[in-house]
């Protein structure tokens, strides 16, 4: 897995010392994953769990997983990864601490998750959002997807209450017409 770089940021593989900060700066805030398929966890234990699945997954091929740190005082944001990947399209999955929302920071990020998606080949890529999720849309739509379907489903298992869901898919000829 390569690093990434923009302009603001550093993309990069998790590691079991990202553990407390992931925990401190985001997966214990019950307000990020309001509109997620989890919630918040309750110690860092949970936390630590959760990190050594993921790191885990890095012995797959396609594995796209990584923490967002900030250039500027390398202060770890959030993360974006590749949740799934259905009839060969990745389907990208994202978050980050509240005091990092409404900087751009997450559009910054899919974009150079973006590039990376097409620059390996893949053809498409979707991405969703629970409808009252204004902010996560917008980055979405930032990013220059377009929207596919509105479906009302579960969140997840864990999340059974049926939540209106929006789809989106970016085609790579769009991203190029666009980048």
């Amino acid at each position: 897995m390569r690093t990434l770089e923009t302009e603001r940021l550093i993309l990069r593989a998790l590691t079991r010392d990202d553990t407390q900060k992931i925990y401190d700066n985001w997966a214990s805030d019950p307000d990020v994953p309001k509109y997620m398929t989890w919630y918040a966890h309750e110690s860092v234990d949970v936390t630590r769990r959760v990190v050594e699945r993921w790191i885990e997954d890095y012995k797959n091929a396609d594995c796209y997983r990584y923490v967002i740190e900030r250039k500027s005082d390398r202060e770890l944001m959030g993360m974006i990864d590749v949740v799934n990947i259905v009839d060969g399209v990745p389907i990208i999955g994202y978050c980050s601490g509240k005091r990092f929302w409404g900087n751009g920071y997450m559009t910054e990020a899919l974009k150079a998750m973006l590039n990376e998606l097409f620059n390996d080949g893949f053809g498409s890529v979707s991405v969703c959002a629970v409808k009252e999720n204004i902010g996560s849309n917008r980055v979405i739509q930032k990013a220059g997807f377009r929207l596919s379907s509105v479906v009302d489903r579960p969140l997840s298992e864990i999340k059974p209450g049926p939540v209106t869901i929006y789809n989106y898919i970016l085609d790579r000829k769009d991203w190029l017409a666009i980048g």
